[in-house]
């Protein structure tokens, strides 16, 4: 009998430790379930543009229709030429039918001009030639010496190999994320745990600077929540 008391009361004692360890273990958990810390993670490039659409609008005026598509025509070719000396295949050009505006056809403003239409037309490059783009756009006064009427140029910059930056650059905003996580986990005097939310990152691309819009900056932004441990 006394030794079936004895080992009752051994086994009670277990089973009181056992709990007691259970009851702590549940009350770490319950304490640190909540531990967590939200870092972001910045990962940032500048690149050179390696694509560019560039519009190059003229226009002719007078009042012989056939005499202005003619010459239309020739600014157009003088405009490829120019394009061609500059590196820049015509297969890469795109030349828009010319327009007519007919200023005795409008309904209001004057119509004391010395010229009745106005014809023109927009010669866009699209191409990866960025530096021939460049050069080109440095040296386009020379159309004008030949008589051609710019009416406008404006060049469009894109950097169209971003995607195959998107991975290295997620990875590198997720690696400063967790050093930021570290550094605030050893402030805290805690362990970094697990990752429990991570956002996909958002995705920027901008110019430099309105000086240099062929040189783009890239900029990815990811949010990432950790646990903390004891």
């Amino acid at each position: 009998m006394k030794d079936n008391r004895l080992i009752a009361a051994a086994l009670i004692a277990v089973g009181i430790i056992c709990l007691g360890w259970f009851i702590k273990a549940g009350i770490d958990n319950f304490a640190n379930k909540d531990r967590h810390v939200t870092v972001k993670g910045l990962a940032e490039r500048e690149v050179p543009a390696d694509k560019v659409t560039w519009s190059i609008g003229t226009k002719v005026t007078g009042n012989d229709l056939p005499m202005l598509y003619e010459s239309i025509n020739q600014q157009t070719d003088k405009i490829k030429r120019f394009l061609k000396q500059n590196g820049l295949d015509e297969k890469e050009m795109t030349v828009n039918p010319p327009s007519i505006n007919d200023l005795e056809a409008r309904e209001w403003g004057e119509n004391n001009k010395s010229f009745r239409y106005i014809v023109s037309t927009t010669i866009t490059v699209a191409t990866n030639k960025v530096e021939q783009v460049n050069k080109a756009i440095f040296l386009q006064a020379e159309l004008l010496k030949q008589g051609v009427a710019i009416e406008n140029s404006d060049a469009h910059y894109e950097y169209a190999s971003f995607q195959q930056m998107k991975p290295e650059m997620m990875s590198e905003a997720i690696k400063n994320a967790q050093k930021t996580a570290e550094q605030f986990a050893e402030a805290s005097n805690a362990k970094l745990g697990e990752i429990q939310t991570a956002g996909q990152g958002q995705f920027e691309i901008d110019n430099r600077d309105e000086n240099t819009p062929y040189i783009k900056k890239l900029r990815v932004v990811t949010t990432i929540t950790y646990s903390l441990k004891n």
